[in-house]
């Protein structure tokens, strides 16, 4: 897969070549992770905190929220990737601190260790300095610590001269169970699928950022097909996970749909289909992901109009089900409830809506039983959903908020707020 690299320094995306030369200067970060959160996860790296000559954290924080982020660059010590792991990095990358003593108080999964090599010996120091050790010696010493290597062969970084397949081949045998990324000089969508057949994901950058690269061919790069056609089977799914149909793509519908960010799939019958172009159940495009064997994608989705399906239902398989069901009929109330409707008082009254929640609450927590903490949590839920809606928030955001908590490695006190 591909991973591609925003680069900070001074608040904005740079790309440097060999790590020195700044090559060019791509402005704001932020519409960059949007664009390339469609892919996956990014790579966010503080040069200026990695040089010792400043900080850009407020700037990678923001795209911590916006995108799922690798974050690297200054981080020497447990505390500092403590904070960054609880600030919704995915992964930490620790490059010269990245030491057993060190390593060992992290989550092993959620680290990724960063070894720079010039033609295969390690260099540290921003590259200045060669350690006279190779880079398996490396691996070798810190395999037990931690879940992936950032391997950058610094003499093709920022180059555009490909990358070195050989010695890709033997960091990811010896890397055994820890994924590897491979930085430096990768250059073609080819590239990046001949790597991922080797088990290695690609870290790229400049490629991206000239233009080079699409980022829709890099994507598509590692998918095959035992189809007659070609085509890859598709699940879209809507951004709770909810299934909403089976369609077909090509390379050349998820360019289209990387490009436009929309949904946009191959028709058997018609060729290139832009959902809900005629419909008006058009869908913006948050994620692709590929399945394990590479053989089938994962669209995921915001439908707008009346749903996915043709028959003006949520899904292929009817109307869906469940709290997202239920969150849509409240927001439609939230617009038609009538004056003196249940509903529209809640939505109108807040103290009503305050002495709801808070009663709900307190029955649940005095529920008995299973029947009895099923029927009080459906109650709970209910007004919870009306507070959502009423706030301007929506369930996907409000899930996405517990999967950045559920990210957090520093526990939280167990204790209960006191009123004041």
């Amino acid at each position: 897969m591909i991973v591609p690299s925003i680069d900070l320094m001074s608040g904005n995306a740079v790309q440097l070549i060999g790590g020195k030369k700044k090559e060019l200067d791509a402005g704001d970060p932020r519409p960059l992770a949007e664009k390339f959160r469609i892919a996956g996860e990014i790579a966010v790296i503080d040069l200026d905190a990695a040089l010792g000559e400043g900080s850009n954290a407020s700037v990678v924080r923001e795209l911590c929220e916006k995108a799922p982020c690798r974050v690297g660059g200054g981080i020497r010590d447990v505390e500092t990737a403590r904070n960054w792991l609880d600030a919704g990095a995915q992964k930490v990358i620790i490059g010269t601190a990245a030491r057993p003593e060190l390593l060992r108080e992290l989550p092993r999964h959620r680290v990724i260790a960063a070894l720079d090599a010039v033609d295969g010996e390690v260099v540290v120091e921003g590259w200045t300095s060669a350690t006279g050790r190779h880079i398996l010696e490396r691996i070798d010493e810190l395999r037990p610590y931690v879940g992936g290597f950032l391997v950058t062969f610094v003499e093709r970084e920022g180059r555009l001269g490909g990358t070195d397949e050989k010695l890709a081949r033997e960091v990811i045998e010896r890397a055994g169970d820890a994924q590897v990324t491979i930085a430096g000089g990768v250059t073609t969508a080819a590239e990046i699928g001949t790597l991922d057949r080797l088990g290695a994901d690609a870290q790229v950058g400049m490629a991206l950022y000239k233009g080079i690269m699409d980022l829709g061919d890099a994507i598509a790069a590692p998918m095959k097909s035992d189809r007659d056609d070609g085509l890859w089977p598709t699940v879209v799914c809507d951004e709770r996970g909810m299934a909403l149909g089976l369609v077909y793509s090509n390379a050349e519908s998820v360019r289209e749909a990387v490009k436009t960010r929309r949904g946009v799939y191959h028709s058997r019958r018609r060729g290139l289909w832009k959902k809900g172009e005629t419909s008006g159940a058009i869908q913006t495009l948050l994620a692709i992901d590929l399945d394990c064997d590479r053989d089938a994608m994962r669209f995921t989705v915001r439908q707008h109009g009346h749903g996915f399906c043709h028959h003006e239902t949520r899904t292929c398989w009817g109307n869906d089900r469940g709290l997202g069901r239920l969150e849509r009929r409240l927001r439609d109330r939230l617009e038609d409830a009538p004056d003196g409707s249940y509903t529209r008082r809640l939505l109108d009254e807040p103290r009503l809506l305050s002495a709801k929640l808070s009663e709900e609450a307190t029955e649940l927590a005095e529920a008995d039983g299973v029947d009895d903490v099923v029927w009080e949590s459906a109650d709970l839920l209910y007004f919870a959903l009306v507070a959502m809606i009423r706030g301007g928030a929506s369930l996907a955001e409000v899930e996405a908020e517990l999967e950045r908590r559920a990210l957090k490695v520093t526990r939280r006190s167990e204790d209960s707020k006191e009123k004041k």
